[in-house]
Order: C-alpha cells, then structure tokens, then sequence
C-alpha cells in the first residue's frame, strides 16, 4: 500500500476485477456520452480491450481510495528492464471530480514506481478535461497524434472510432 495525502493505491485482487471493470466503463462512457450522446458499439473500453489491459505482461491493477472510500483505479504497465512505463487507464468516479482527486493519485503512482524514466498515456481528442489534467496538471507533453490519417499501429481503429487520440510521455 502506498499512499498520498489522502489517497491510497491498493493492488486490487482478482475478485475485486469485475466491480473495478464496472466501475471504469462507467466513468469512461461519461465523457462520450456527454461529447456524442451515446454508446455506439457498447461498452468503453469494451470487456475485451480491458481483459487485454489488465492481463498484459508487467500489468498493475490499482483501486484509488480516498479517506477508506472507493474512488477509482488505475491500469499501469511496468517494464522493469527499460523503466519506459505506461499509464494505461486511470479514472476518477464522476461523483468525486474537481477535488484533486486524480492529481493525487497520480502522484501517488509515480512515488510507487520510482525508477521510471518515461511514463506514456493516451486520451481521445475531444475530453478537454483529461488534455488539460495530464498537460497542465501532471506535466506531460503531447508527442502524438492519432487519426485516421494516422492510425496507432497497436490499435488502427480506436482513434477513428473516437475521432482522435493523443499520446502524451512524461519524462522524469
């Protein structure tokens, strides 16, 4: 356990994986819900893409509590040769948003994973919200941008689906 302020990270079991899962497609399918009106093809991200992210090599699941309570969750991937690690998900529940909640967390990942060199995450174009957290909060820059023009090889059709995707990197 590692912790905050009043934040902790706690590697979740794998009982805990289907509430986390819930937990996270409902705070994903909020901000396209809001930008689009809808769910076009289910859940986001879908059950397979998260089964993917969860059950990756060098995957780590984290809940993110706040004063004992249940805020969110993270996905990070963790290479432990390069130390060039990946902010796969990472998501506050809308009911808590705007009391710094993520930043602490965020902070709290990068004090667990101290021998990181560069940590990477992505985030669709349009959710201003995260742009401006991982950029004007967190510190990172955006090096990438992913469309249909350019596709991200490790997913071709993601940033289409979302109309774009930013890749951001943070180098310690």
């Amino acid at each position: 356990m590692m912790s905050q302020a009043n934040v902790t990270l706690e590697v979740a079991r794998p009982a805990d994986l289907p509430a986390f899962k819930q937990a996270l497609q409902e705070a994903f399918s909020a901000p396209v819900i809001e930008q689009f009106g809808g769910l076009a093809d289910g859940a986001i991200p879908s059950d397979a893409d998260l089964d993917r992210s969860i059950g990756a090599p060098g995957a780590v699941v984290l809940h993110i509590a706040s004063d004992g309570r249940n805020v969110g969750g993270a996905v990070v991937t963790i290479d432990g040769h390069r130390h060039h690690n990946s902010l796969d998900l990472l998501f506050i529940v809308p009911g808590v948003h705007g009391r710094g909640l993520g930043f602490k967390a965020w902070s709290a990942i990068e004090l667990r994973f101290p021998d990181t060199v560069c940590w990477q995450t992505h985030t669709p174009y349009f959710d201003r919200r995260n742009i401006h957290f991982y950029v004007n909060k967190c510190g990172f820059r955006i090096v990438e941008f992913f469309n249909r023009h350019h596709p991200e090889p490790a997913k071709p059709g993601l940033a289409d689906l979302l109309g774009g995707m930013f890749r951001f990197e943070k180098y310690r």
